[in-house]
């Protein structure tokens, strides 16, 4: 059974380029469009992992973070963090809500699926 990946950007494009990348080495994605779809996404369906922006509108990717971790059913899941941010305090800021992983954009999609496999420990 392929692991499930739930892709938060605001970015259509970006969220293509991520899905393309991820179905193509076997995972199944859901997209949402922003961190209050993806936090709404996440608490609807149980996901193996979620990879989240920082900047998006209506809620923001720390914020959405914090939520999902606010919820039992929700610890356990390792969430990655794509940000054009390679700021130091940022990163800390994102590790303290939650994040399990850091990637900055641009990155190669063999980067991504090199982190998936990581942090699915697959």
């Amino acid at each position: 059974m392929s692991a499930s990946i739930l892709t938060v950007d605001d970015s259509a494009s970006l969220r293509m380029a991520i899905r393309i990348a991820l179905t193509g080495a076997g995972y199944t994605v859901t997209e949402a469009c922003d961190g209050a779809d993806g936090l709404a996404r996440a608490t609807a369906t149980r996901f193996d992992l979620i990879v989240t922006d920082l900047n998006m509108p209506n809620m923001d990717g720390l914020s959405m973070i914090r939520a999902l971790r606010e919820q039992p059913a929700q610890a356990g899941v390792p969430i990655i963090f794509l940000s054009t941010e390679s700021d130091a305090e940022v990163k800390a800021q994102a590790k303290a809500a939650g994040a399990t992983g850091w990637l900055v954009k641009p990155f190669e999609p063999e980067q991504l699926i090199r982190v998936v496999q990581k942090v699915l420990g697959r």
